[in-house]
């Protein structure tokens, strides 16, 4: 069979469950993907030297990380080229870029330091997301910045906030695309907590004065994210899940952002985003792959993969949900770990896209439960693989078995050259 035939049987198969493979791609087409600039340097950033601290680490030492912005967004260019749909760009605010001689601290940051980000995403007519950067810095007290007990700390980090909400407006006003900016902060306590309420305050007040800050709502969408715990603070976070969640409810214009390693390894993140939409007009999500807990291993199109994309195509929630992806792992290609990632998540919305939601919802509200799981489980044999590739041949890109050696070539003409 040729390519196309192949893919009129793939296309017939669906299609007697309901499913117009042709729309479901021209959908997919359209929904936007945030990809994180920090898989390419390791999360180092261009505005300290120096370890990552706060609650994050990186593991391993495969060469080829970008040392410069120029080097990362080369790197950037790389992995783009590989990948199908239409993409936003992530941003730290780590990523700020002087000129030389040049150094503003964090609370400083204006729009100007970021203006060779803005050029590179308008080149490439991607829209771009941001986020405060609330981890190695010698600003951080004791472990913590919003939450900490010392004014000048939190001032400082407060201040901090509300320069990232001038600059993701700027973005959206130059891209023509809302901003999510996200505030996460690492934190908490190493150990038992002699006052959990207090420091719990204080990271409130702190997010409302940077919410403080004018801003138009319809370009800038700020978001609380929530995590279990971190490195260095296992036994207590200010920002919890009930914290986060209760934040964004009661603060209208904050959006609650979850991501799916920052909960206990038993909860299920494709579980909570039906349970938010009930209540949030729009959410937003950090898409990553726990192994064991908060790892942020290369996302993978995996069991809760697939049904966190489900949730929201089912739900046709897909313009509801600001999607991004958030991993880093310094052990591996880094460009083979954006685009491995960034094509699992599109294969994931484009399964879920595939999946014929009605015909399932009537099972269940028919109370044919039998029926469900037999139709549910068929659809795993189904020739998805045939549907994926006319998507990527739509895109003008190679299938998965072509494009790592791309990844391969470019790895030897210029990651492995640099020293």
């Amino acid at each position: 069979m040729t390519t196309t035939e192949k893919y009129q049987y793939a296309k017939e198969a669906y299609g007697k469950t309901g499913v117009d493979t042709d729309a479901a791609i021209e959908t997919l087409k359209k929904i936007p993907v945030s990809l994180h600039c920090w898989q390419g340097d390791d999360v180092t950033g261009f505005d300290h030297e120096g370890p990552l601290t706060g609650g994050i680490q990186t593991t391993g030492d495969y060469p080829g990380r970008a040392r410069t912005p120029e080097e990362l967004m080369a790197d950037l260019d790389k992995a783009l080229s590989l990948m199908p749909g239409r993409k936003k760009l992530n941003l730290h605010a780590s990523y700020a870029i002087f000129e030389k001689g040049e150094h503003v601290d964090r609370d400083k940051l204006e729009p100007r330091h970021f203006e060779k980000w803005v050029a590179f995403a308008k080149e490439r007519n991607m829209g771009l997301d941001f986020n405060p950067t609330f981890f190695s810095h010698d600003k951080i007290k004791d472990g913590l910045t919003l939450s900490s007990p010392d004014e000048a700390t939190r001032k400082f980090w407060i201040e901090h906030g509300k320069a990232c909400i001038r600059i993701s407006e700027y973005f959206a006003k130059e891209t023509g695309m809302p901003c999510v900016m996200n505030i996460w902060t690492g934190d908490g306590m190493k150990d038992i907590p002699g006052d959990r309420l207090g420091p719990r305050m204080r990271y409130k007040d702190s997010i409302e004065q940077i919410l403080s800050e004018p801003f138009d709502k319809s370009l800038v969408k700020p978001c609380v994210e929530s995590k279990v715990f971190g490195i260095g603070v296992e036994s207590y976070t200010a920002g919890s899940g009930e914290f986060a969640l209760s934040f964004a409810a009661t603060h209208k214009g904050c959006l609650p952002l979850m991501d799916n390693g920052h909960y206990h390894p038993t909860e299920m993140v494709s579980d909570k985003i039906p349970a938010l939409l009930c209540f949030f007009q729009e959410i937003a999500l950090h898409i990553t792959r726990p192994v064991r807990w908060d790892s942020d291993h290369v996302v993978l199109f995996d069991d809760e993969t697939k049904e966190m994309a489900k949730e929201i195509i089912r739900n046709d929630a897909w313009n509801r949900v600001y999607m991004a992806l958030d991993y880093f792992d310094a052990g591996i290609n880094r460009i083979s770990a954006w685009v491995v990632g960034f094509r699992s998540w599109q294969k994931a919305l484009l399964s879920a896209l595939c999946t014929p939601g009605k015909m399932l919802k009537q099972l269940q509200d028919d109370n044919r439960l039998t029926e469900l799981m037999v139709m549910q489980e068929e659809l795993k044999t189904y020739p998805f693989g045939e549907v994926w590739k006319e998507y990527l041949r739509q895109c003008g890109l190679d299938d998965d078995l072509k494009w790592f050696d791309q990844v391969k070539e470019y790895e030897n003409e210029v990651l492995l050259k640099r020293v």
